[in-house]
């Protein structure tokens, strides 16, 4: 499950499943492949706010990579909100053991 900010757009997703399936991308190559489904202008606005937000890094060029904090929220790993921690706590976690009363890591 992903846990997008409030300042995140559907395209943002496909953008940045489209960067790290193909390494890294440009808007109109995006934009071309039929995958991110808008304009080539709205790509790049959208690029340059997930470099903002560090999801994306801007090579040159109109070239962009994946981070590892964009890994890390395609994986459900991270909370993209601005008032949310960045790391997202597992449900599992801290639950006690049933059979022996104790917390389980």
């Amino acid at each position: 499950m992903r846990y997008s900010g409030d300042w995140m757009v559907l395209a943002d997703d496909r953008i940045l499943e489209y960067i790290r399936e193909k390494g890294s991308g440009r808007p109109k190559e995006m934009a071309d492949s039929g995958y991110v489904r808008y304009s080539r202008g709205y790509i790049s606005k959208r690029c340059r706010k997930l470099v903002t937000y560090g999801l994306l890094q801007d090579l040159g060029n109109g070239v962009y990579t994946i981070t590892e904090r964009g890994e890390k929220y395609l994986d459900g790993e991270i909370d993209t909100s601005e008032d949310a921690p960045d790391e997202v706590q597992s449900p599992f976690e801290n639950e006690v053991d049933s059979h022996n009363g104790q917390e389980q890591a």
